[in-house]
């Protein structure tokens, strides 16, 4: 769900799918449906109007800055530490990089 709110298909302040449907299209259990949407709930990705979750206002700007902190963390730091190790410049990785976008 948190995907399909980054890429857009999940716009911010629509209605979710129920916890049935959620579980039904997943094939899981409705206990582990619900824990993911209390979890996302718990977050803030998602609030509850009158029984229904919908996606927060603030959700893909919240889960943006959580994955791109975590992209840092996870590839980008990695990146840069193994390139100083390769004796590589960040200028040199990004030359790398554009070469592959190419």
């Amino acid at each position: 769900m948190a995907d399909d709110i980054v890429d857009g298909t999940l716009a911010e302040g629509d209605q979710v799918p129920s916890i049935n449907e959620f579980a039904s299209f997943w094939r899981i259990n409705p206990a582990t449906a619900l824990k993911g949407v209390a979890q996302l709930v718990a977050e803030g990705i998602l609030y509850k109007q009158r029984g229904l979750a919908r996606s927060s206002p603030t959700a893909r700007a919240r889960l943006l800055a959580q994955r791109r902190a975590d992209f840092h963390q996870r590839f980008v730091g990695p990146l840069l530490a193994e390139a100083a190790r390769l004796g590589l410049t960040p200028a040199q990785v990004i030359e790398l990089i554009s070469q592959e976008e190419a």
